[in-house]
């Protein structure tokens, strides 16, 4: 399938690894001019042919703008924002463990950084309809879990904002929707200190069986592939899906069960 996205400017958020280094690929492979950010950048990123890397902390209130600008600086202009940046930290302690740092932390990465650069990129877009804005979400947005709290309520607020700002811009040709995975086989996960490892090494066990318990409660009985994710949002992204905004597309293997 044609997307039609040769020749359209991207920007990605948090495209150094897992679901954002994979967006980036996706979008530069079918000829979109992509400035990828992140805050380190490995080689499997600095390497990918029409892709522009940005080294930024998108933590920082100034950070997301400063992306966009470079979009515009170097390219003209933005068709295309992908919020793909966050992160989360098991909070395996409870709620009352969690301080008010560790809440800014999750509410600066996982919200904030999207609604910057959601409002940095916005005037840009509007000047090159119809265009779009994809944000990577979870399904901790509607599925609470004591475990990643501050995790859950960011992205149940990122959520309910990128409904919003649908509604707001749809009608001026700039279509939002998310993307809500459920685990995907990324560091977030299954790195060093990721979810798997930080649940076994608190429980006393290995993070094999962490991972296997996870997988097992999907239908598929596995997690989801990052490329699975990026192939939604090339979507969502493309004029294929011109008629959908404020939609969210569920990528879980089954994992969520209720209608």
């Amino acid at each position: 399938m044609d997307l039609n996205l040769s020749g359209m400017v991207a920007v990605v958020t948090g495209a150094s690894k897992g679901i954002g280094l994979a967006v980036t690929r996706s979008l530069a492979d079918e000829g979109v001019s992509v400035v990828a950010g992140a805050r380190t950048a490995g080689h499997e990123l600095t390497e990918l042919a029409g892709v522009h890397t940005v080294r930024v902390d998108l933590t920082t209130p100034n950070g997301p703008a400063h992306l966009v600008d470079e979009a515009v600086r170097t390219f003209g202009g933005v068709d295309i924002l992908v919020n793909n940046v966050g992160a989360v930290r098991p909070r395996l302690q409870g709620f009352l463990a969690v301080p008010d740092a560790e809440w800014e932390w999750a509410w600066t990465i996982n919200f904030m950084a999207a609604v910057r650069a959601t409002r940095a990129a916005l005037p840009h877009l509007l000047e090159r309809v119809p265009s779009t804005i994809v944000t990577v979400s979870s399904v901790n947005s509607f599925l609470p879990d004591p475990g990643v709290i501050d995790y859950c309520a960011a992205k149940g607020a990122l959520a309910n904002f990128c409904k919003s700002v649908s509604k707001e811009f749809g009608p001026r040709g700039v279509r939002v929707n998310t993307v809500s995975p459920g685990p995907v086989e990324t560091a977030l996960w299954l790195g060093d200190h990721g979810v798997a490892a930080t649940v076994a090494g608190t429980a006393g066990g290995e993070a094999d069986s962490v991972i296997k318990g996870q997988a097992a409660l999907a239908a598929t009985g596995r997690f989801t592939h990052p490329q699975e994710v990026a192939d939604a949002v090339l979507l969502l992204a493309s004029g294929r899906a011109g008629n959908i905004t404020g939609s969210d597309i569920v990528i879980d293997g089954g994992l969520i069960t209720t209608l």
